[in-house]
């Protein structure tokens, strides 16, 4: 339960400095620049902190090596591939 509160937190830290990075570049333009810039900053500090977390964010699957991406019978749909039969 720790584990999970500390990067819920680490989450929302990475997504609030993206917003604030994100809110200043976009503030050099505009207002309407600003709100957009926030929101991507935050979107972007939030897929960062998700990159960063470990085995469990969004990409564990690319970083295991695809080992844990198999199903139970050990084939993986990603790579399959189409076998034609000899005539």
């Amino acid at each position: 339960m720790r584990s999970r509160i500390k990067g819920a937190l680490s989450r929302a830290k990475y997504a609030a400095v993206g917003a604030a990075v994100g809110a200043a570049v976009g503030g050099l333009v505009s207002r309407n620049a600003a709100s957009t810039g926030g929101a991507l900053g935050g979107l972007a500090g939030a897929t960062l902190a998700d990159l960063r977390s470990g085995a469990d964010g969004v990409f564990a699957e690319f970083r295991s090596g695809g080992d844990d991406a198999d199903d139970a019978n050990g084939s993986d749909d990603a790579g399959a591939t189409i076998e034609l039969a000899d005539e």
